[in-house]
């Protein structure tokens, strides 16, 4: 917890010893850390140089804490102005870049970045320092992140960043994503679905883009694009699935409720699964339902409609406003 203010988990036992104890003596805070006492010795040490301890007048080989209060509010004091200095530089930095960017060179236009690790990297990177939105296309099968499941994503939603995501059915019959999506959508990010993905695809605030170069089984490769045409056209290429795939809701976490005498939460999720185009016995896994169960609440919802086929129902269920499409945009005259 005061990793922040620079002290390592040792220094923070220590000196969380050490207030509870008021003052001790080294033996006895080294029997209390269970360290040996030169190591215990050396801890306190370093909290006298960020000025957390002190030894006793008094007593030699006695040590005392120094006020948490104070000497902590003088740390989290130094570390603001250190943080400011880091931020004011970092825009500094921006501006220069920015002006040396000016007129780009076509070679900076894109970067390669390979290895596993460093492409993982470079995608957190996109999404951790995105401000308004992240558009990504996932496949079903990763060569070096996981689709939905990096830690990245989930920070990025909750500073606010909006995601539309675009999934294709593989990974709604992965082990995990049911589970991957359902979180995701409870972070209100909008996800969809269509049968395959024309490539895996990142976009951070319409300004970075990502996508693999190479295929599975390969080393690891991706292409980062800056501003450019070619990011414009894959900022057009998202747009385009984006309009072609259904609308995903997994029940209370998606933005479709249930009407007075229509479906409920769990038939919601049996319908938008089935429109995803899983079958019965795909879905009742998923769900963790028996197959006649799926069954029987499919064919509930076929009687609410007066319908007689799973198509018909499919119909109905976009009428009625239980799945949704966005209209499609008439091209302007």
């Amino acid at each position: 917890m005061l990793g922040a203010i620079g002290l390592d988990e040792r220094q923070e036992s220590a000196y969380r010893a050490l207030v509870a104890l008021g003052a001790a003596e080294v033996s006895d805070l080294s029997h209390r850390l269970a360290l040996p006492e030169r190591e215990t010795e050396r801890t306190l040490r370093r909290l006298e140089q960020h000025g957390l301890a002190a030894q006793s007048s008094a007593r030699t080989g006695r040590w005392v804490a120094a006020p948490p209060g104070v000497a902590l509010g003088a740390l989290l004091t130094q570390q603001r102005h250190q943080l400011e200095q880091a931020e004011l530089a970092a825009v500094l930095l921006a501006e220069e870049y920015r002006a040396d960017a000016a007129e780009p060179a076509v070679h900076d236009l894109v970067e390669v970045v390979t290895g596993a690790s460093a492409v993982a990297h470079r995608f957190h990177q996109l999404q951790l320092g995105a401000t308004s939105e992240v558009r990504a296309l996932v496949t079903g099968k990763p060569i070096a992140v996981s689709g939905l499941d990096n830690e990245s994503e989930e920070q990025a939603a909750t500073r606010g960043v909006t995601f539309r995501v675009v999934v294709e059915r593989e990974v709604l019959g992965l082990e995990s994503g049911i589970l991957e999506l359902s979180a995701a959508l409870s972070r209100d990010e909008q996800c969809r679905v269509v049968d395959r993905v024309p490539t895996k695809l990142v976009i951070a605030d319409g300004a970075l883009a990502m996508v693999p170069l190479t295929g599975r089984g390969a080393e690891p490769a991706a292409l980062v694009v800056h501003g450019s045409g070619l990011l414009e056209s894959l900022a057009a290429l998202f747009e385009a699935v984006w309009r072609e795939a259904m609308p995903l809701r997994l029940g209370e976490s998606g933005a479709v409720l249930a009407r007075p005498g229509g479906p409920d939460p769990t038939d919601l999720e049996i319908l938008s699964l089935l429109l995803a185009g899983l079958t019965d016995a795909s879905v009742a896994k998923q769900l963790d339902l028996g197959l006649r169960t799926v069954q029987r609440r499919v064919k509930g919802l076929m009687e609410l409609t007066g319908v007689s086929t799973r198509l018909q129902l499919g119909w109905h269920a976009y009428e009625r406003g239980w799945v949704a499409r966005e209209p499609r945009r008439r091209p302007l005259p």
